[in-house]
């Protein structure tokens, strides 16, 4: 199930090339949600699957929502709009496992409580140094120069911000439920964030969505393989595993989009990034089996 979300995850960069060039980010992703939200309310539905149960889960969810989907997917999308690099994303958002090991060491250090926290040993601080130091080679040379601006950095900032606090919040949270009927509150939450500022894009900003079959493409992707596929996974390896081993799977991502990105693009792939696609991997199996040594 990991190696299969990272490949999925990781054709979110390679769909925004297809479909940023035919619509504004917010309104993609306004449609994206509805789409999503839909399809997995049907499902659900003729699964019978359980409904939350509580007014406070509803609430936890949409919350998780609102982070994970509308606040990560709209930064990444718009930081790509206004003309920010797959790869230079790619390496902020890929600071998530390091934001997330600082988040639980705080937590735990600063704990009064004697709740139990995860741990985290010198195996881990060894692995995630090495994962980052891999992303960085193996986006390095993608790095352009003017490439970043304010505004794009802001946004692509913000979608780290939300990734990392979306998956804490959702481990310390949220409560085991049916992935299919969490996932539809979640899209909702974020298609109330979306919505308006899709609005703003399509009145106000003067932009327009063109019904190329790359858009259409790329939407019919985000829906059935990234939403229903990768979003749901994410939500279950969360839900069964400890935060900091989840998101190290996050290191995994650059490197997986620079081969695809190779494969349909013909971008070069040179020693340095095959050496640091190598790092990021045995820093990953490092954190892993540091955490379950631990477990």
């Amino acid at each position: 199930m990991p190696a299969v979300f990272v490949v999925i995850w990781s054709t979110g960069f390679v769909v925004a090339r297809y479909g940023m060039p035919h619509a504004p980010p917010f309104a993609f992703l306004a449609v994206r949600f509805i789409l999503s939200a839909l399809l997995l309310g049907v499902w659900a539905q003729l699964a019978g699957a359980a409904w939350p149960a509580s007014r406070g889960q509803w609430r936890h969810l949409a919350i998780t929502g609102v982070l994970m989907h509308g606040g990560y997917l709209g930064g990444v999308w718009a930081a790509v709009r206004w003309g920010i690099g797959a790869g230079t994303v790619a390496l902020i958002v890929g600071l998530q496992p390091l934001l997330t090991t600082l988040w639980v060491e705080a937590r735990h250090r600063s704990s009064i409580t004697g709740a139990a926290h995860e741990r985290l040993g010198p195996r881990h601080w060894i692995g995630l140094l090495m994962g980052l130091c891999g992303l960085a080679l193996v986006v390095g040379p993608k790095l352009g120069h003017g490439e970043v601006t304010p505004v794009n950095l802001v946004l692509a900032l913000l979608a780290l911000l939300s990734i990392t606090a979306g998956t804490l919040y959702q481990k310390h949270h949220v409560q085991p439920c049916d992935v299919r009927t969490a996932g539809a509150v979640q899209m909702v939450a974020a298609l109330v964030v979306a919505a308006p500022i899709a609005l703003g894009e399509l009145t106000g900003g003067g932009a327009h969505v063109d019904l190329h079959p790359e858009l259409i493409g790329a939407m019919a992707w985000s829906v059935l393989a990234l939403t229903l596929g990768g979003s749901s996974l994410l939500y279950l390896l969360i839900a069964r595993g400890a935060a900091t081993r989840v998101t190290s799977l996050m290191y995994l991502v650059p490197p997986c989009t620079a081969v695809l990105a190779w494969l349909l693009f013909d971008e070069v792939i040179n020693v340095s990034m095959v050496a640091g696609m190598a790092l990021s991997l045995a820093g990953v199996l490092l954190v892993v089996r540091a955490g379950r040594g631990r477990s």
